[in-house]
């Protein structure tokens, strides 16, 4: 049954809420600041947005869950961001093939893993000619199962098999920094869109 995003935001029971933008992210935009315009998907409150939001030119954050929007709405500006109540499956006309980068941290373990390859659709779909995909997958959610999630645990394989048709690798790397529990279980990649559509 899928997740009810909106119901899980009434209940107030949003374990992936950190408080906080990823740390993965952090250390990243320490090094190289993100450019350009840039949607991150599944933004809840918006840490990640506005810590991309100090550089980027434009930075929207896109979630199912109005809930999770109006509350990012609440944070002060940082920059030119703003919040969009949207799916990332079907996203309206005006935010496809628009962005120079897409940002993922804990949206993609967090769908149906059946989703996963019209996941990597979406970002593709997303994204300008050449456009790069930041991503901080999360591995190993210490699920008993497999099959178990959200969140979704994924390998290195699985990711290489999803999405090396459609993007080139440029980076990838364990980051040296998580939210706590998650150390050694986050794997981050920068990719490149360069395949073309089936």
């Amino acid at each position: 049954m899928p997740t009810d995003w909106e119901e899980q935001y009434k209940k107030n029971d949003t374990p992936w809420e950190k408080g906080a933008p990823s740390p993965g992210l952090v250390d990243y935009l320490a090094v190289e600041p993100v450019r350009g315009r840039v949607l991150v998907p599944g933004c809840g409150f918006g840490h990640d947005v506005r810590a991309l939001a100090a550089k980027a030119d434009e930075v929207v954050g896109l979630d199912v869950a109005t809930l999770a929007i109006e509350r990012a709405q609440r944070f002060p500006q940082v920059g030119r961001e703003r919040y969009v109540h949207g799916n990332l499956f079907d996203l309206p006309a005006a935010l496809r093939a628009a962005f120079d980068c897409v940002f993922e941290h804990t949206c993609f373990c967090a769908i149906d893993p059946a989703q996963r390859t019209a996941y990597v659709e979406a970002v593709a779909g997303a994204l300008k000619p050449e456009g790069r995909f930041l991503a901080v997958f999360y591995l190993d959610p210490g699920n008993d199962s497999p099959d178990e999630g959200p969140p979704f645990e994924v390998s290195v394989a699985e990711l290489d098999r999803l999405f090396l048709p459609r993007f080139t690798l440029v980076r990838e790397w364990l980051p040296q920094h998580a939210y706590p529990g998650r150390e050694g279980r986050e794997w981050m990649r920068v990719m490149r869109l360069s395949g073309t559509g089936g």
